[in-house]
């Protein structure tokens, strides 16, 4: 009998509740007492107190205007951390602090230049304008080697000293020369002044005169002579009159052999004591190099060569496994003809080479420049990520970082061309934007939990 009565006023307070909007407190402790859950009639309100706003979602099953289920502070709260964090996708927030801590560097997106390359292997030569040997211009015997293998020598340094009997006869020639021509000369001028006061005849001034000449010639002869040898007439004469106060210690068989240009002593081929300057003899007695600027020799195949210039910047790597050392040179010579037999063209590059790391016979690698293409926007390759298979950047923010899908063009090793959605001037990570993606991440599987 209970039971019926609970049942019964239970149907008639849900009908109360749905047809007046406030229940009376008497009609409340009523249902109360019969049994009936407080909860059924929670919407109720006190009289005079205000009615409340239905709610509703999206997707809700009530009719727009009509009563929801009530929410509780805990469920309210945790729609409001869904709406946030939904606001917040795409989003790393992070402090300048945090920024610096993790070593995420960040640029301004700006214009640059792509260049695009070609790998080519090469060797290490010694560039032909600075090499020369110290030739023994002279039939001789070695009498003084005065720079060892490895020395530095300047342009103009005495390096050896031969002992020539040709030397010797070609001095003495123009020093016998010489002194028979001032004879001469002193003897014309003497008969010039007597044949001015008509004091001899003029045969006689005419005769020493054609004799002068003579003299004058053969001195003329001998100078040349000592010329073509590589010897300095006024040199001689110079050494000639010292020898007179040292008899002992006579230059006239020495002949000096200077270097040709500033360098190392790279090659060393006579001995003291060797004979030279005849057929069958060594030509030379050293080889002098300058290894400031060294050459490289490349083989560019047939199908590269037409995008290879002269002028070209060229980026120079050792070949082999662990070298480190990286140089960049030009393109010097590209030559207009094909080797017969590899259908190649030799390319030479010029390379700098001060502190002589760079030795002649080395195997390298070349990266030579092919096409520079200037573009509005450029961007590292370390600046780009890839997530759910789309290229982005990581565009600084007040709060941190906003991933930004990009558009990408031509590209280089080190580079991407933007073509769409970022503009010059924006601020992104360049450096260590693999952290950036991580948190992202995390972020996203949080949102998605």
């Amino acid at each position: 009998m209970r039971i019926l009565l609970s049942a019964v006023l239970l149907a008639a307070g849900v009908a109360i509740g749905a047809a007046v909007p406030a229940v009376s407190d008497l009609v409340r402790g009523g249902l109360s007492a019969a049994g009936v859950p407080s909860s059924l009639f929670a919407f109720t309100a006190a009289p005079g107190a205000p009615e409340p706003k239905a709610e509703h979602s999206e997707g809700d099953g009530h009719a727009h205007g009509g009563p929801a289920a009530p929410k509780t502070e805990g469920h309210a709260h945790g729609e409001h951390a869904h709406s946030e964090a939904e606001g917040e996708e795409g989003h790393v927030k992070m402090t300048a602090e945090q920024i610096a801590n993790q070593d995420i560097k960040v640029a301004k997106a700006e214009g640059g230049t792509l260049s695009r390359h070609i790998l080519v292997p090469g060797t290490i030569t010694p560039d032909t304008d600075r090499i020369a040997r110290v030739p023994a211009r002279v039939v001789g015997t070695v009498a003084e080697m005065r720079k060892r293998l490895g020395d530095d020598v300047k342009k103009g340094e005495v390096v050896a000293v031969l002992d020539s009997r040709e030397v010797a006869d070609a001095k003495s020639e123009y020093l016998t020369a010489s002194v028979k021509a001032e004879l001469e000369k002193t003897n014309f001028d003497r008969q010039q002044a007597l044949w001015d006061k008509r004091i001899s005849a003029e045969s006689a001034y005419l005769n020493a005169k054609a004799v002068y000449s003579e003299a004058t010639l053969r001195q003329d002869l001998a100078r040349q002579k000592l010329s073509a040898l590589g010897l300095n007439a006024a040199e001689v004469a110079k050494f000639a009159k010292q020898d007179e106060t040292t008899p002992n210690a006579s230059t006239l068989r020495q002949y000096e052999l200077r270097s040709p240009l500033s360098g190392r002593i790279v090659e060393r081929k006579v001995d003291v004591g060797t004979a030279v300057g005849k057929e069958g003899d060594p030509s030379d007695v050293y080889t002098v190099a300058d290894l400031s600027t060294v050459w490289i020799e490349l083989s560019v195949p047939t199908s590269e060569l037409a995008k290879v210039k002269e002028g070209a910047a060229v980026a120079v790597t050792p070949s082999q496994e662990g070298g480190e050392r990286h140089e960049r040179g030009k393109v010097v010579f590209v030559s207009p003809l094909l080797n017969a037999d590899t259908r190649a063209a030799r390319v030479v590059v010029a390379l700098p080479n001060k502190d002589m790391a760079w030795r002649p016979g080395t195997y390298v690698n070349a990266e030579v420049e092919i096409a520079r293409d200037r573009v509005p926007v450029v961007v590292p390759k370390a600046a780009l990520q890839t997530v759910e298979g789309k290229r982005v950047v990581f565009v600084r923010t007040e709060e941190g970082f906003e991933k930004r899908e990009v558009g990408l063009g031509r590209s280089d090793d080190d580079a991407f061309e933007v073509v769409a959605d970022l503009k010059p001037g924006e601020e992104i990570a360049v450096g260590n934007t693999f952290l950036l993606k991580a948190e992202l991440g995390k972020s996203e599987a949080d949102h998605a939990h």
